[in-house]
């Protein structure tokens, strides 16, 4: 019997790590077996095609690799993770919660491509993952909606002002709006659950994010 499997995704800075283990401690607790997973999986040699695209080794631009290019990157590096690590836990009933998926191919991929195409990059994205390389679909995806001016903000404070460390997504702004209009596409288009992560032009308290994300799992 296959677990429940909980994606918390969005934008870089947008707290998705944090509110992940979160997670997990919560599911912990109630006595739940819980896995957490982060992707790029940088501590293996899968994701040695993803380190080289977001630190420039094709270009300087994110465009310079195409949308479909750059998903297959991150599509191999998912597929080892699972049938190496995780495979035998989601068969097994344990509840998998990720930071990041295959719904960050579509969020950041499909913003390169003009949106006449977007609906058939999701159609392409879903059914070449879920149906054809075969790795577990999401029961639940749950968006963290940042306004990118406020994620630049939390991303220089991880850096220290050192604007040097940010990695080719994150350095780039016009690509990151970009990014946000073709998440929130994506997920009044496939159902995801987004959450409002700023007001006022500040983040929103991580307990108080954690209430709605609990709120949405428990509902």
């Amino acid at each position: 019997m296959a677990g429940k499997f909980i994606v918390i995704e969005g934008l870089d800075g947008s707290g998705k790590a944090t509110q992940a283990e979160i997670l997990r401690k919560v599911f912990e607790e109630k006595g739940e077996k819980v896995r957490k997973l982060t992707f790029p999986d940088y501590n293996n040699e899968s994701s040695a095609l993803v380190k080289m695209y977001l630190g420039g080794e094709f270009g300087d631009n994110p465009s310079d690799v195409n949308a479909y290019a750059a998903a297959a990157f991150y599509t191999v590096d998912r597929i080892a993770s699972y049938l190496k690590f995780w495979k035998e836990d989601y068969e097994n009933g344990t509840v998998i919660i990720a930071d990041r998926y295959s719904t960050s191919n579509i969020i950041y991929q499909m913003s390169k491509l003009p949106e006449s195409e977007w609906d058939s990059y999701i159609d392409f994205q879903e059914d070449f993952e879920y149906n054809k390389i075969k790795v577990p679909k999401p029961d639940k995806i749950i968006y963290l909606d940042v306004e990118p001016d406020v994620s630049q903000r939390l991303l220089s404070g991880r850096y220290s002002g050192d604007e040097s460390k940010k990695d080719l997504h994150e350095k780039n702004v016009n690509f990151l709006l970009e990014c946000r209009k073709s998440a929130l596409y994506a997920a009044e288009k496939l159902g995801w659950v987004r959450i409002s992560c700023t007001e006022n032009g500040e983040m929103r308290s991580i307990e108080d994010i954690s209430k709605d994300i609990l709120n949405v799992i428990e509902g």
